[in-house]
C-alpha cells in the first residue's frame, strides 16, 4: 500500500511572511533530497491563464480541463463546480515526499503559524493545532518555536516528525 504523503499548512495573519517562509523551506527541504508540492489556497479567486492564448480559447470553447504540457512542465486548469478539500486535491499529487500548504488554516492538518509583533500580538491557531511557531516574539505554548530565519530548524522538524523512516 502506499505511504501517505504528509502535508502540513504554514497558516498566519494577513502580510505574516508565510509565502517568504516556504520560500526559505523549499530549498532547504530540496537540498537534503526530498520531493515537495505545494498547495496555495486563493479564498479571492485567479486567473492562470491568458486571454487570446491556446489553452484560454479552449476553456472559452467549453473544456471542462485544459492540460499544457510541455517538457519542463505541465499544468491543469479545471472548472469546479465547488471548492475541492485539500485531501481531494492532495489525492491528485503523486511522486512526491511532503506536501506544504499556503493557507489552509481551518484544515485538520499539522501547522507550521507564522507570527511577526509588528503584524499582530495574538496567534490563530490553538496549542493542539500547531506543529511549530515561526516567530519573532515567544510565547512558551509548549510547542517548537523558531526564529523566522531557522529553515533548518524547521526542516530538521518536519524531517524528524513526518519524513524518516
Amino acid at each position: 500500500m502506499a505511504k501517505t504523503v504528509p502535508i502540513i499548512s504554514v497558516v498566519g495573519k494577513s502580510n505574516v511572511g508565510k509565502t517568504t517562509l516556504l520560500e526559505k523551506l523549499l530549498p532547504e527541504i530540496k537540498k537534503r533530497g526530498y520531493r515537495v508540492a505545494t498547495i496555495k489556497h486563493d479564498v479571492h479567486g485567479f486567473s492562470i491563464d491568458q486571454p487570446g492564448k491556446d489553452t484560454w480559447k479552449h476553456a472559452q470553447a467549453g473544456a471542462d480541463i485544459v492540460i499544457i504540457s510541455s517538457h519542463q512542465k505541465m499544468a491543469t486548469i479545471e472548472k469546479v463546480e465547488r471548492e475541492r478539500t485539500l485531501d481531494e486535491i492532495a489525492a491528485k499529487i503523486d511522486h512526491v515526499d511532503l506536501i506544504l500548504t499556503e493557507g489552509y488554516k481551518r484544515q485538520d492538518k499539522p501547522k507550521i503559524e507564522v507570527h511577526r509583533a509588528e503584524v499582530s500580538d495574538t496567534l490563530l491557531c490553538e496549542k493542539e493545532e500547531l506543529l511549530a511557531l515561526a516567530t519573532d516574539t515567544p510565547f512558551n505554548m509548549g510547542v517548537p518555536e523558531f526564529d523566522l530565519d531557522d529553515s533548518a530548524g524547521i526542516v530538521d522538524l518536519i524531517e524528524d516528525r513526518y519524513l524518516k523512516e
